[in-house]
């Protein structure tokens, strides 16, 4: 980053000098010890919280500084002007419009939210709602019997949960699937894997009926009626910052795929805000190399677009688009997470 000295100074303080990386976060706070202040460049977005009214910077293609800057006496602890102008120039917030390397064109586009999709979203979560406390019901009347006989599927209760799924979503959009054929059956195990972008991926995954366990943040098992219907599924719980819930949670879908059970997983670690496919973390990979099972891609296509994240209370118009490629089978975990990438890519235009 350029830095312009101004007039009467020949260079920058050094802590000035080192670049910023917008890697770390797009909102920086540098203290500042001389009352300068950052002017808005082509690149930065700065607030000027040390400028006086009434004087302007000049703008150029950098950060440069202020051509006047505040001046306070230390000394002068008894003037209540100065030390409020001392404290309004301690700091200035920088924003990066690089931070992420985000580019326009690989974003989701951000229309103004109608008002039909706020109530498109009302009546989503009305019929969501009112649809799981019926079905729960079924649920737990049916969960002993799920016990002793079916106790790593559960597909009672998958079957369920694709009922619900299925009457949650049905007034709302409609799912287009390719590739129906290559979905393995239900008594297969297998490693399915997917792209996230909404929080409907969950409900557009459950609409297929095949016998998954996911894995899902651990605070969720507390929410009534879903937390509920989530254990007795046999959901993996995960705790994303702790090392050792991590490889519990890896330990655990061996074993369920050890015993005839399939498990889902969303290599991205979270939900995409721009649309963009990232990198793949290895651990579904890892289970599926070390078991034998096959790997399952699988592309979501629209769900970000129709509930967007961050937005989970509107609903907007729209089509999903499911395309679920043929199994993948490896013994390398590297192998696999590459190829299982690439085609989810492919199917999405993002492969260079």
């Amino acid at each position: 980053m350029d830095v312009a000295s101004p007039r009467g100074i020949s260079s920058p303080p050094p802590y000035y000098t080192k670049p910023i990386c917008s890697s770390q976060s797009s909102l920086i706070r540098i203290p500042i010890s001389k009352g300068c202040c950052f002017t808005r460049s082509s690149n930065l977005v700065t607030s000027l919280h040390a400028a006086p009214r009434g004087r302007e910077t000049k703008r150029t293609s950098s950060v440069e500084w202020c051509k006047s800057s505040i001046r306070c006496d230390p000394f002068k602890v008894n003037d209540k002007k100065s030390r409020r102008l001392s404290e309004l120039a301690r700091t200035v917030t920088v924003k990066s419009d690089l931070s992420g390397a985000v580019t326009p064109e690989s974003t989701y586009p951000e229309p103004e939210i109608k008002l039909s999709s706020r109530l498109r979203g009302i009546c989503f979560c009305l019929n969501a709602a009112v649809s799981a406390l019926v079905l729960i019901v079924l649920m737990i009347i049916g969960h002993p019997f799920v016990l002793l006989f079916d106790r790593y599927r559960r597909k009672f209760h998958h079957f369920i949960a694709k009922l619900w799924a299925s009457i949650s979503i049905y007034p709302f959009y409609r799912i287009n699937i390719e590739g129906l054929e290559n979905l393995p059956s239900s008594d297969t195990a297998a490693v399915y894997v997917s792209n996230h972008q909404s929080f409907l991926d969950i409900y557009t995954l459950l609409s297929l009926g095949q016998s998954y366990k996911f894995i899902s943040k651990t605070g969720i098992f507390v929410i009534p009626v879903i937390g509920w219907a989530m254990s007795m599924m046999g959901v993996v719980p995960l705790k994303r910052m702790d090392p050792r819930s991590q490889v519990d949670c890896l330990k655990r879908c061996m074993e369920l795929v050890k015993k005839g059970a399939s498990v889902f997983f969303f290599p991205e670690g979270t939900r995409s805000k721009d649309g963009r496919l990232g990198p793949f973390k290895k651990g579904a990979f890892t289970v599926a190399a070390k078991t034998g099972v096959p790997v399952v891609p699988i592309t979501l296509m629209g769900t970000g677009k129709i509930m967007p994240t961050g937005s989970e209370g509107i609903l907007n118009h729209g089509d999903v688009r499911v395309i679920i490629h043929k199994p993948i089978y490896g013994s390398k975990a590297d192998v696999l997470c590459e190829e299982a990438r690439n085609k989810i890519a492919e199917s999405m235009n993002l492969l260079s």
